[in-house]
């Protein structure tokens, strides 16, 4: 990844902490802080740490080359829906899904393709306003080993398995380790979660996922 793009994605962090929060009104914005990364992310290593569920011992999966995501599946919470692509808005922070009762998730085309080198990253609602739930309602449900399908345009499938999953403050938003360069083929699905804050959630829930194998 450029340093260009890393910078791009470092400056999403704004998206990464309001997504997903909208309550009865539309999200609303936080300080993007993109130096409060905690203490954990600064760490060093990735943050997914091996594939969990995986073999022990496993070989590292080779990484796929760059094909849009069109479709995202997650057998163990009931995710299964097309996938818009996510740019930058006018205030620089990224786009999000907008709120309608037909909810999607959105890839923010400024990060890898799902299978390429690098952290390639997903938003979703957890509520979508007068709508009811989001796309991402259990995404805090996910355990390690659970299995997470990305449909790819190119006909193929990136299968990822996910790692940990994290509940941070929005304060704290770990921007280095969602965002940040790794040495594999890695996934982020972020969406809000935690208490309620008038219209939004008091924090994210970061999902950190490997990429295991890949269908022909």
């Amino acid at each position: 990844m450029t340093s260009l793009s890393r910078r791009a994605l470092l400056v999403a962090v704004s998206a990464a902490l309001l997504v997903g929060c909208g309550g009865h009104g539309p999200p609303s914005a936080a300080d993007p802080r993109p130096g409060s990364a905690t203490a954990t992310a600064r760490s060093g290593g990735s943050p997914a740490g091996p594939p969990s569920g995986s073999p022990s011992g496993m070989k590292p999966v080779r990484a796929l080359g760059r094909s849009v995501p069109v479709g995202l599946r997650i057998p163990a919470i009931g995710v299964d829906t097309p996938l818009m692509r996510l740019g930058l808005a006018s205030g620089g922070a990224v786009q999000v899904p907008p709120i309608a009762p037909h909810d999607l998730a959105g890839w923010y085309r400024y990060s890898p393709t799902p299978g390429q080198k690098g952290p390639s990253v997903i938003l979703g609602h957890v509520t979508v306003g007068a709508y009811g739930d989001g796309v991402f309602r259990h995404l805090a449900r996910l355990r390690r080993g659970d299995r997470i399908v990305v449909r790819l345009e190119n006909g193929r499938s990136a299968v990822f398995t996910a790692g940990e999953v994290r509940t941070v403050a929005k304060a704290d938003f770990p921007a280095d380790a969602v965002y940040g360069d790794v040495d594999r083929p890695e996934l982020r699905l972020v969406t809000c979660g935690g208490p309620r804050s008038g219209t939004g959630y008091r924090d994210n829930v970061i999902v950190f996922a490997a990429l295991t194998s890949a269908s022909p």
